[in-house]
């Protein structure tokens, strides 16, 4: 049996087959030398699904803002509003693979494009049937009116069909000319149809007549329109007459001359037989189960659609072939069984955007409230936090996911600290965005997490100014005392300090740690200096000899910095002043390490011996000259 190695991350598996083999030591080749990379979410990777991506987030993003302002019938609008710009994102998606589908130059990617728009247009297809039952929730008459555009919506060839026979020279003479007729019945276009047949009977005098009648019962069958204020049992009535006289005129044999005829008399009656005749014409069951209830059932009750869905499957397949994922779908909504909608859904589709919008869209319309999972959070959230884990794994697409689980309220926040540190901050620009998104959330972990990394990444860099900056905003004073220990040292290299717009402004931030106090303030004394202002300079100079926040290894840098000072014309360090300065010296002197080496350290010892008696004449003369000035001060 082959031993197999996998490792996986946030939206990945890797798989390797090993050359371990327990039962023997000696050492064997692995029969497959490659490594799969199994991805979890790979429609994150589509350029085309991209927009699908990014364009769904807003909308999304929208209907969450919007909630509050959602009341009475102006909800329903806005609901229904929302769902049809969600299909209208995938049908120009769909749209726009179908183009690349085409142009694509090598089979292999033509059918793989080709296969993406199947599943758009089935996932546009059960959207579709959704929005009318759950979100539109049409009552019967309008019910049928919906399902017939969403059929004519989604059995779309009989327009290029059309197209074609009106544009040869005898439309009534075109090989598709009945086909035609015949679809346009099945999808209930009677004005349409009627216009047909009138060119039949232009072309064949002999069937005129027949032409004409078919043609009366088509412009009179009763149909519920959108303005129509008849009610339910007007129409019920009006349509039972006019079903009488199509069935009369069946049984006088008026279209026993036209077996075409005759054939489209037998559809307005709702014919079962005749309709499975037309097997070819209606593509699917649920063609069937529409032009079934438009000429059986039109004011079907949406209560009783599960039991004509169901006998329509049955009657279609015939026992032939077994139902497929899509069929399943369909007629769990027609029995309106959201749970199983979503379930099956999830099962059959490739990526977890179609069931998380959709589930929260259903949550709007307050139609999941009751369905909770065992592990402490609704439907609704645990789709939108797989989606958005999905998009997570993706460079840029990560962006979007923030927001959703922005309004998952139970596990959302948890969900997007866990996610947002596994991002790779590849640039500088990329860990911002992060950085940004954190702090907007006050997620205080992660923001020092990242300003760390960052941090630790500029002094690798030898950027010190750029990591003294992050180790600040992480509040890090380890850190920050580490930067500042390498500024201290750069200086001590190079006699001047870089970045000293950043030392400058410190702030309070100087406060993090004693040894970025140290160097702000000695950064201070500087600038003082380089001011004249001397009494500041010095005065500040010893407060940081005596604080005792200076490294040791500084001291005696501090101490020659004195120096100018003590040399200056006019009495700089009061006599008080200069004691505390020879009480540091000696106390730097007898603390100094003794030198075990000779060679280099030697000779730095003599240099910094040579410095230090030069300091102690110098603060002898300026002891001196303190008490001088100030016993003439007194004395005056």
């Amino acid at each position: 049996m082959k031993q197999m190695c996998f490792d996986w991350g946030p939206g990945e598996m890797l798989v390797c087959e090993t050359s371990f083999n327990k039962n023997e030591k000696s050492e064997t080749e692995p029969g497959c030398p490659f490594i799969y990379i199994i991805r979890k979410d790979i429609d994150v990777y589509s350029q085309i699904l991209r927009k699908l991506f990014n364009e769904s987030h807003g909308i999304f993003v929208g209907l969450q803002r919007i909630e509050e302002e959602l009341t009475g019938k102006s909800r329903k609008a806005q609901l229904v509003r929302v769902s049809k710009n969600y299909r209208s994102v995938i049908r120009a998606c769909m749209e726009e693979m179908h183009q690349v589908a085409i142009a694509a130059k090598d089979p292999a990617s033509g059918r793989q494009f080709s296969s993406q728009v199947s599943i758009l247009s089935a996932m546009e297809l059960i959207w579709n049937l959704c929005e009318i039952l759950f979100i539109e929730v049409a009552p019967a008459g309008p019910l049928l009116l919906h399902l017939l555009d969403w059929v004519r919506l989604h059995v779309c060839e009989v327009d290029s069909l059309l197209a074609d026979v009106l544009g040869s020279e005898n439309p009534s003479k075109h090989e598709s000319f009945w086909n035609l007729v015949t679809i346009l019945v099945l999808q209930g276009r009677l004005d349409e149809a009627r216009q047909m047949l009138s060119k039949e009977a232009d072309a064949n005098p002999s069937s005129a007549g027949m032409c004409r009648i078919l043609g009366d019962l088509m412009r009179t069958m009763p149909v519920l329109s959108p303005g129509n204020t008849q009610t339910l049992t007007e129409l019920e009535l009006k349509w039972q007459h006019w079903h009488e006289e199509c069935e009369r005129h069946l049984q006088d044999s008026t279209f026993a001359a036209s077996p075409h005829l005759e054939s489209l008399c037998k559809i307005l009656l709702g014919d079962e037989a005749a309709l499975l005749e037309q097997k070819e014409l209606l593509n699917n069951w649920y063609h069937f189960l529409v032009t079934r209830l438009l000429y059986s059932h039109p004011t079907v009750k949406p209560i009783d659609l599960h039991l004509y869905a169901q006998s329509s499957l049955d009657l279609f397949l015939g026992g032939e072939s077994s139902p497929e994922p899509l069929d399943n779908i369909l007629l769990a909504a027609f029995e309106f069984d959201i749970h199983q909608v979503i379930k099956e859904c999830s099962i059959a589709l490739s990526n977890w955007w179609f069931v998380a919008h959709l589930t929260d869209l259903l949550d709007h319309c307050k139609l999941l409230q009751s369905h909770n999972l065992y592990f402490g959070s609704n439907m609704r959230e645990f789709l939108l936090l797989e989606y958005a884990s999905g998009l997570f794994a993706h460079h840029s697409l990560w962006q979007l996911g923030v927001d959703y689980f922005d309004y998952c309220p139970e596990l959302g926040r948890v969900s997007l600290e866990l996610h947002i540190e596994r991002i790779p901050l590849s640039t500088e620009q990329k860990a911002l965005k992060v950085l940004r998104i954190c702090e907007q959330r006050q997620m205080t972990e992660q923001v020092r997490s990242i300003c760390k990394i960052l941090a630790m990444k500029a002094v690798r860099n030898n950027r010190l100014g750029s990591a003294l900056s992050w180790s600040i905003r992480a509040k890090d004073a380890a850190f920050a005392t580490l930067v500042s220990d390498r500024f201290l040292k750069d200086y001590c290299e190079r006699g001047c300090f870089s970045d000293l717009d950043l030392i400058d402004n410190l702030g309070p931030a100087m406060m993090l740690s004693d040894r970025l106090t140290f160097l702000g303030k000695y950064r201070e004394f500087h600038r003082f200096y380089g001011e004249k202002r001397l009494a500041d300079a010095a005065s500040l100079l010893l407060s940081l000899m005596t604080s005792q926040i200076a490294p040791r290894s500084f001291w005696v840098i501090l101490l020659i910095d004195a120096l100018p000072l003590l040399e200056e014309k006019e009495v700089v360090f009061s006599a008080e002043q200069t004691y505390e300065l020879m009480r540091c010296l000696e106390d730097f002197a007898s603390r100094r390490p003794v030198w075990r080496e000779p060679g280099v350290q030697r000779l730095q010892e003599d240099v910094e011996n040579t410095k230090l008696e030069m300091l102690r004449l110098a603060l002898a003369r300026n002891l001196g000259r303190a008490i001088i000035k100030e016993g003439s001060l007194e004395g005056s």
